[in-house]
């Protein structure tokens, strides 16, 4: 029962620490918003990572949010959570990191930006440097496109 952690979770320790971050938005509907923000990120057990952010953005006002990410071995594939103040979604990862190892690519589904039903998502974690990593997300669309909407920088604090 009592898991051990294994190379794929300490490849998610690159993320511990205190985190400050950018993040540009550029929604499939042509707004765009900018926020900015703190992420503080802890291991739980060497299996999972959480991550605790928050911001505040200009049209909304403040906001927090919940990612876990973890690795299960017996489906060969990183797994995880987000959570945010802003929405009543639970967003639900599962993802592969890519061959050169410095990016985790997580897919999932949620509801479509227009409120008709859902849709396919990724969100990437790119490794820049120790201290500092990339975030994407994106959405696929009709087309099985894979559409870009936001693009995080998160440095080291």
């Amino acid at each position: 029962m009592f898991a051990k952690p294994q190379s794929e979770h300490a490849w998610l320790d690159q993320l511990i620490g205190d985190w400050k971050f950018e993040h540009d938005c550029q929604m499939p509907d042509g707004n765009t918003s900018k926020t900015e923000g703190k992420m503080t990120c802890r291991s739980l057990g060497g299996l999972w990572l959480v991550c605790e952010s928050s911001g505040d953005a200009p049209e909304s006002g403040p906001w927090s949010s919940i990612m876990t990410l973890g690795y299960d071995p017996s489906q060969y594939q990183y797994v995880g959570t987000f959570v945010g103040s802003m929405m009543a979604n639970l967003w639900q990862y599962s993802g592969q990191r890519e061959a050169g190892g410095n990016r985790l690519v997580l897919d999932t589904v949620g509801p479509r930006f227009d409120g008709k039903g859902t849709c396919d998502y990724r969100d990437t974690i790119e490794i820049a440097a120790s201290d500092r990593w990339l975030m994407t997300s994106a959405l696929q669309d009709d087309e099985g496109n894979w559409v870009r909407f936001m693009t995080g920088t998160h440095t080291r604090v």
